[in-house]
Parts: C-alpha cells; structure tokens; sequence
C-alpha cells in the first residue's frame, strides 16, 4: 500500500456499557476523515459489557494506523476500553494441521487458491504423510510429525510440532480434523488463535468417534462445530454450528458422507468470521458479528 492509497482498517473494542460510547467513538473517527463501512454493536445484558466492530476507510496509507492508535488511546481510557486496530487488507498467516481425513484441507486450499479466502499459508503439519502430494501441489510445504503412542515419544512430537508452528510465525492455526490433542501449554501460547472442527454439535458427543456415539443414541440431526481451542476437550468457544437431518437407516458410513459437507462449511464460515476479526470472545462465549 502507498501512502496516496486510503487504508481499510479495523476497530474491534469492548467495555462496560454506558451511554455515548458509540457517538465517541463515530465523532472521533469523523473528525479524522475516515468513512465508516460497516459497523456492528451488542450489550450484553447479564454482564452488561457492550462490544462493537467497525471498519472504515482513512486517507494516509500505512501511517494512518499508527496515528488513529495515538488519538485514541485517551478515548479508549476514559471509556475503559479493551481495544484493537487493525489492517483489513493485510493477509493473514494461517497454519494447517491435519491427520488422515483431507475433506477440510482440501476445501479450505481450494477456497484459497481461487480467491474466496485470501490468507496465507506457510506450511501444513501432520502426524501422517498420507496427504503430502495434495498439499504440495499447491506449492505449500508440509512437514510430517508421528505422534507415538508412548508418553515420552508423544510429548516430543507435540514439542516438535510446536517448534515448527513457531517457525511460521502464524496469526492462526487451525486443526483440519488434526486428530492429537493440543496439551495446555500449546492452547495457552496461542490464546483464542487455535479453531478447530469437530465432527459433532457440540457440547453433544465430545471427544473421539462422535458419528458412533450419534448412531448409538439414535440422534436425527448430526452437526459440525467450529471453536477455539482451550484446556477442556471440545469445550472451547463455539464460533460457528451447523446440522443436517439424518434417517433411521443412515449407517455412520452415511453420517460421515453427511458430515463432511457440513464440516467443510461450518469450519470455513468460523475461519472467515476469525480472519475478518468478527468473533469477540466473551468468557466461554463468543459475540459473532457475521455479515
């Protein structure tokens, strides 16, 4: 971006709820030229906490930012807010990780390749090898990191993985049906940054073989959910859900074929809404501005 092109940024910010905050917040950025584009507010009435996202152009270039964080920075204080600026127009670095099922890793490269999600993707990691042809067909590295089942070799290859995830320096990651389980220290390092799919309408069927677990209980609709990854297994932030309607002859050969279309949408709606900065998390909720 030159300095002549306008800048599209971001204001994502949460505070306790008051009067003004929005008439604040449009003065202050009127004053300063820019044209607000979209804008989206919520209060939450048990907390009472009020949330908004607005994007907006400004004259300036790249130095637009730095000068907007400077001016706000009293506003912000007086207001008590919890606050972001960002770059709309900078791509983001989003590592894949994935074990053996490629409906998500496929849809998700695809969707990028053509343009209907611009994010960069500096590498993609597995504990299998089964899918590096498809991946560095996109030109995309892939690096391949056995999990044992033993302790000792399963800490190693989570260190490993670790290292390499550093490396890329992501701003997301994501779990493309990444079948290990993330340990604390992982999920705290990249607070609310980690999304993953998980092949169920969660909180039902948590953890391993959902699909079976449906058949057993005799359910009618099978879902996926997309959430930030947390501590407690499948009990992170739920970004976005969505079900489809099962008969009682479907085998979990049928829900599986089900489910990947499912799967497929929902985690790529939840990764769009993540990468348009439109999910403020809110304890164990989030607040969605989707469009």
């Amino acid at each position: 971006m030159s300095a002549t092109e306008p800048a599209r940024l971001r204001l994502i910010a949460s505070c306790p709820d008051r009067v003004g905050i929005v008439a604040r917040v449009a003065t202050f950025l009127a004053e300063r030229g820019a044209s607000i584009t979209e804008a989206a507010q919520y209060n939450d009435p048990r907390s009472d906490m009020f949330f908004m996202r607005s994007e907006f152009v400004i004259a300036g270039g790249p130095e637009a930012q730095v000068r907007l964080e400077g001016g706000f920075r009293s506003i912000a204080q007086e207001l008590k807010l919890d606050w972001r600026l960002v770059d709309a127009n900078r791509r983001q670095r989003v590592v894949l990780l994935v074990s053996k099922f490629d409906h998500c890793l496929a849809y998700l490269l695809h969707r990028r390749k053509v343009g209907d999600m611009p994010f960069d993707v500096p590498c993609v990691i597995s504990n299998h090898d089964d899918l590096r042809s498809l991946v560095e067909w996109y030109g995309i590295p892939y690096h391949h990191v056995p999990v044992p089942a033993d302790p000792a070799g399963k800490q190693a290859a989570l260190a490993k993985t670790a290292e390499l995830i550093g490396a890329a320096q992501p701003d997301t990651i994501v779990l493309a049906r990444y079948m290990q389980i993330f340990p604390p220290w992982l999920c705290e390092r990249y607070r609310h940054r980690v999304i993953n799919i998980h092949h169920s309408f969660l909180p039902s069927f948590v953890g391993g073989k959902p699909y079976h677990q449906a058949e057993e209980r005799g359910v009618k609709l099978i879902g996926a959910t997309c959430h930030y990854v947390t501590e407690e297994l499948d009990a992170g932030p739920i970004i976005e859900q969505d079900v489809v309607r099962i008969r009682h002859s479907d085998t979990i050969k049928d829900m599986m074929r089900l489910g990947k279309d499912v799967e497929n949408a929902v985690l790529s709606r939840g990764l769009r809404y993540h990468l348009e900065d439109r999910v403020i998390v809110h304890g164990n909720k989030t607040i969605l501005f989707s469009s």
